[in-house]
């Protein structure tokens, strides 16, 4: 069909808002050449943006002898939005600007003895951020998975996620908040920022296995995260793997499958068996490297073993899950593999090759800093500027 004039400008003001969020500030002729627009058509767009509180002026910039330009940029108070990662640790919060600036960072330590409800901590973790503006959305992330078919969350029980157990979880939150609200899984919005600032940027079909205390896994098919009908897409700690009891053996929600065979815990014992003590298995898997890049003997043996059997649990569950989903790319993220560097990934890869027939690339996550929060801030931005981009033209 035959493009309208108001179909035309707001095509045209969109790709001049997008040119601006990644390449600003620019100057008029600048957003012309990059948009493909005329100079009559970039002025009037930039006074419609402006106009709309989308876009400001930034100063000028020096040309030709004689001649400056004035500079433009997107409006970073044109919206604010807000990240939360809830662990049963705390709530950390992060608040950005339409441009995907910090502007505000506040953790919140978990009381003993919580008496507070739910919503009453996390309105105290948003206000301890301080957002410049009123907030247009929040993305928390979470442990467990939202059900869509139900509203709750699932995958979490009640002594993982105390005061999460609510019906019309969304709705409900997003209401007492006073902002819409979407709840994500956290391994999920890891995930995310690997897709956005990490090894599998630009990749459309990956895996990112979360190995810490628990274990979860994000499917990333087609460039688009795959949640299940449940929820549930990615639970792998659940998954039923060789070797470790099963949920007839313990009930669903119990230490069975994956889970039991290299969650956090289970690292540490493993490597406790092979000499390597410690309290804390990142420390464990760090030790454990350390020893077997610098060591020699039979303590930096055994350690180097320890390590064979880890990969060779880590590569089963991923081998399973390589079959089903064939990706391109598997990111490797959370505290044993970052323990466990690039030492513990070769020995993965290796593992996983001798498995499978597909062999996909094997990375550890180069997201800095936490990733669930720098996910839930790009999922946030996202939404956000689609919306206020679109509503404005």
């Amino acid at each position: 069909m035959p493009g309208t004039p108001s179909l035309l400008r707001a095509i045209n003001d969109h790709a001049a808002l997008r040119v601006l969020l990644e390449r600003g500030p620019l100057t008029r002729p600048q957003i012309g050449e990059l948009t493909g627009l005329s100079k009559p058509t970039a002025f009037q767009l930039l006074a419609r943006l402006q106009a709309a509180g989308l876009v400001i002026r930034d100063g000028v910039r020096s040309g030709q002898p004689g001649r400056v330009a004035e500079t433009y940029r997107i409006n970073p108070a044109a919206a604010y939005v807000a990240a939360l990662d809830v662990t049963p640790e705390g709530i950390a919060a992060r608040v950005a600007d339409i441009t995907g600036a910090t502007v505000g960072e506040h953790e919140l330590p978990t009381p003993r003895r919580p008496a507070d409800r739910l919503v009453e901590r996390l309105q105290a973790a948003l206000e301890g951020a301080a957002a410049p503006g009123p907030l247009r959305r929040v993305v928390i992330g979470v442990q467990g998975a939202l059900d869509p078919t139900t509203g709750e969350l699932g995958y979490a029980t009640a002594g993982d996620m105390p005061g999460w157990q609510i019906p019309n979880l969304v709705s409900t939150l997003s209401e007492e908040l006073g902002v819409a609200v979407d709840v994500e899984n956290n391994v999920n919005l890891a995930a995310l920022a690997e897709q956005a600032h990490g090894v599998a940027a630009g990749c459309s079909d990956f895996v990112l296995l979360w190995a810490d205390e628990g274990l979860g896994a994000a499917l990333v098919i087609n460039g688009r995260l795959h949640r299940g009908v449940t929820g549930g897409a990615g639970e792998v700690g659940y998954m039923p793997t060789p070797g470790a009891p099963t949920a007839r053996d313990t009930g669903p929600l119990a230490n069975h499958g994956y889970q039991a065979l290299v969650g956090g815990p289970a690292v540490r014992d493993l490597l406790r068996s092979y000499g390597v003590r410690s309290h804390d298995f990142q420390r464990a898997v760090a030790t454990a490297v350390r020893l077997a890049e610098q060591g020699s003997g039979a303590r930096a043996d055994d350690a180097r073993a320890g390590l064979r059997v880890v990969a060779a649990r880590l590569a089963l569950g991923l081998a399973s899950i390589t079959s089903v989903v064939d990706p391109g790319l598997i990111v490797l993220a959370g505290g044993v593999p970052q323990a466990g560097g690039e030492l513990l990934r070769d020995l993965v890869e290796r593992e996983l090759y001798a498995l499978t027939i597909p062999r996909p690339q094997v990375r550890l996550s180069a997201v800095e800093g936490n990733p669930v929060l720098a996910g839930a801030l790009s999922l946030a931005l996202t939404t956000v500027r689609d919306e206020i981009f679109g509503a404005a033209l």
